[in-house]
């Protein structure tokens, strides 16, 4: 009897760690799946992306001579002494920082410490076109989702066929070329937060359509 119940006992626990290994399988994949599906082509990237007419902050530690408030040029670039212009359009504010630690690196003793800080955010704008109350074009000082643009815009028109929204984004694609991706999107789907794409952050410069 002994013999049984310790052979019906440590049946049991193959069963139990068979189950357990099949969850923890299924989680992994699961887990996996879920970072494929999130990284999207259209998500915002992580921190504010600086453009033109952005003011900002630069400060050299130790180094006065090297700091100064400057503005975003219309060719994305900003000038430093010593190291001359250094594109900062696209760029977050660290990314901007370690570019300018690095052109620095050769001038000043150490390894210099730079931090950059946003004093005017003027570049961020989108556009909403169509059947909205008020279509035209519209600032902010952080990224705004589709149903916010909306929202500035008025919202729709009796006439606008909510379900064929369409956000449409220019992006730069190498030798004076551009690339135009036109994202649909149904604002019943929006509403209910199904399916893809969901409430899309937009980038500067993106344009909302409605029809």
């Amino acid at each position: 009897m002994s013999i049984g119940r310790n052979t019906m006992h440590a049946k049991h626990c193959i069963d139990f760690i068979v189950v357990l290994c099949a969850i923890t399988l299924v989680s992994t994949v699961t887990v996996s799946c879920t970072s494929i599906v999130e990284e999207r082509e259209y998500e915002a990237p992580a921190g504010f992306l600086l453009g033109p007419e952005d003011v900002l902050e630069i400060t050299v530690w130790k180094n006065p001579d090297l700091s100064r408030v400057t503005a975003i040029r219309p060719d994305g670039l900003i000038s430093m002494p010593i190291i001359g212009d250094v594109q900062a359009s696209g760029l977050t504010a660290d990314a901007l920082a370690h570019r300018i630690a690095d052109r620095f690196k050769q001038f000043v003793a150490g390894s210099p410490a730079v931090s950059v800080s946003v004093k005017e955010l003027n570049s961020y704008s989108v556009f909403v076109l169509g059947e909205v109350t008020k279509p035209g074009k519209y600032q902010a000082k952080s990224y705004v989702t589709l149903l916010q643009a909306i929202s500035m815009a008025g919202g729709f028109t009796e006439f606008a066929k909510k379900n064929r929204l369409q956000v449409v984004r220019v992006k730069p694609n190498g030798d004076h070329k551009i690339h135009e991706m036109r994202i649909p999107v149904r604002y019943d789907d929006l509403l209910a937060g199904n399916g893809e794409p969901g409430n899309i952050i937009l980038l500067s410069g993106d344009t909302v359509v409605v029809p």
